[in-house]
């Protein structure tokens, strides 16, 4: 039964996005990942990741990408069967660039290559509010902390070195957080309008969860769609200024259907030579990007 209101249909089209993944069989899902393959050599596979796909199981989750890449392995061609191998993560419910190695030699590589910072990443997304400055580095550590509301919870958060003396309202250094970790995000924008705007991000560093903390708890413009970080007390949907929800075509109440509008746009990585591979966001963030008339100019 499709809703013959178009936000209406948007809605349950938003509803959909993560569901459909979970209840196909194992070998669709193989199908969906090869058709999104968008690099192949001997050495890697290239896929762009679909949205609300989670990169290893865990309780309640019935399709994984971990699961199926000995079936991926057999579906490409020219290939010995011999299962993919995972080189780093991208979160569920975050889209694009996903690299990964035809044997456990090259996934070791790989995953040193991350370690070291050698990976250049660059993400896409779409966020609440405009960051001022419109151009810069944002790097406090983050820690992950649990939260005690109605539903208590682990999230990350920021761990600062640094705050301001009651005294005299100074900046002053403290001594760091022992299980802080380091983390850096390069930002800039590209875009704004309807009280949102699309930045290009570049994480220096790969802390769980890093874009979007800092993004809302270090500029205070959340990542549309992120329901998680929106609050610091409480998981609950995003709230969103009128304009936006118009532009959307969404009420309020609704807005808890609204996908995290985060995507790994780019990744350049030294393998042999650089390898340059770009992913084209998915279908729902180039129809917000047209609904927020958030215009990119082309490079």
């Amino acid at each position: 039964q499709i809703p013959k209101d178009p936000a209406q249909r948007r809605v349950r089209e938003l509803a959909m996005l993560s569901k459909r993944l979970q209840q196909v069989h194992p070998n669709v899902l193989a199908k969906v990942l090869k058709q999104g393959t968008v690099y192949q050599n001997e050495e890697i596979v290239v896929i762009n990741k679909p949205y609300g796909l989670p990169v290893h199981g865990g309780p309640g989750v019935k399709n994984c990408i971990a699961d199926v890449l000995p079936i991926l392995a057999k579906m490409l061609e020219n290939m010995k069967a011999e299962p993919l191998h995972l080189c780093h993560r991208l979160d569920k419910e975050t889209t694009g660039v996903m690299v990964l190695a035809r044997s456990k030699e090259v996934a070791d590589r790989i995953r040193l290559l991350f370690k070291t910072r050698q990976v250049e990443k660059i993400y896409w997304a779409i966020i609440l509010g405009e960051p001022d400055p419109a151009e810069g580095v944002v790097e406090i550590p983050i820690i992950e902390k649990e939260v005690q509301s109605h539903q208590p919870h682990y999230k990350m958060t920021l761990a600062p070195n640094y705050r301001l003396s009651p005294e005299d309202g100074k900046v002053v250094k403290i001594r760091k957080n022992r299980d802080a970790e380091c983390a850096v995000t390069q930002y800039r924008l590209l875009a704004r309008s309807s009280a949102c705007s699309l930045l290009e991000l570049k994480p220096i560093t790969g802390v769980k969860h890093q874009i979007r903390v800092h993004l809302a708890y270090g500029l205070g413009c959340p990542v549309l769609g992120d329901h998680k970080y929106s609050h610091w007390s409480k998981l609950a949907p995003q709230k969103l200024p009128e304009v936006t929800l118009k532009r959307l075509k969404l009420e309020q109440s609704k807005a808890r259907h609204l996908p995290l509008h985060l995507h790994a746009h780019r990744l350049s990585l030294p393998l042999g030579q650089w390898i340059d591979l770009v992913c084209k966001p998915p279908l729902f963030f180039q129809k917000t990007l047209q609904r927020l008339q958030l215009d990119i100019a082309k490079d």
